[in-house]
């Protein structure tokens, strides 16, 4: 995460809210040969407790805590992009990256293999639910004798939270009018992920 205090203005229920929309990031953990990572969708509970996760059973970091639990980590990416120092419009500036991020750490475990199913069709329903009114995909849609297949091939997890922090750096050290000038630059020739989106954050930093 930056170092900078200024671009950790945001509360705790924030950064969860929106690491709860995304909905999707990486996970890692340490190995015995160094970090283990993996991007995996999610989803967080209504208290921003735990979270839910599921792996393909050969993924080196379900195998490596099938038999305790582990520390770990979620690193969730938002909007972001090139800040060019032309864009500030005014003297001794230098080039930089705006961009949002939320780190959450805490303790990862196994859950019963039972559990799969249930996880499956809450994570297939929260994202089926955006798509309406298209007629929502169900696991019940799925021949039983494939869908059980399916299910061996798949492990459910669980991390209990105890650690948030974010990141969102919009130019909020840099005075209003500066700021909201570079949002405009970043809005017509934006360089990264969805520009159009981090150029509002700016203006609304």
């Amino acid at each position: 995460m930056h170092p900078n205090p200024i671009f950790h203005d945001q509360t705790t229920d924030r950064n969860i809210a929106f690491a709860r929309e995304r909905a999707f990031g990486m996970l890692a953990v340490n190995g015995e040969d160094g970090p283990m990572m993996s991007h995996v969708p999610f989803l967080i509970d209504e208290r921003g407790a735990q979270l839910d996760l599921h792996l393909v059973r050969s993924n080196p970091i379900a195998r490596a805590v099938v038999k305790v639990p582990m520390r770990a980590k979620i690193a969730v990416s938002g909007a972001d992009g090139y800040i060019s120092p032309d864009w500030y419009e005014v003297p001794d500036q230098v080039p930089t990256w705006n961009y949002i991020a939320v780190h959450m750490a805490g303790t990862l475990e196994r859950l019963p293999q039972e559990q799969m199913r249930d996880m499956l069709d809450r994570q297939s329903k929260h994202f089926e639910d955006q798509l309406l009114p298209k007629s929502p995909w169900k696991t019940a849609k799925m021949t039983p004798e494939v869908l059980e297949k399916m299910m061996r091939q798949i492990v459910p997890f669980r991390m209990t939270i105890d650690a948030v922090d974010g990141t969102w750096k919009l130019n909020q050290n840099k005075p209003d009018e500066v700021r909201l000038r570079a949002a405009d630059y970043v809005d017509a020739y934006g360089i990264g992920q969805e520009t159009r989106l981090l150029a509002a954050l700016m203006r609304g930093a």
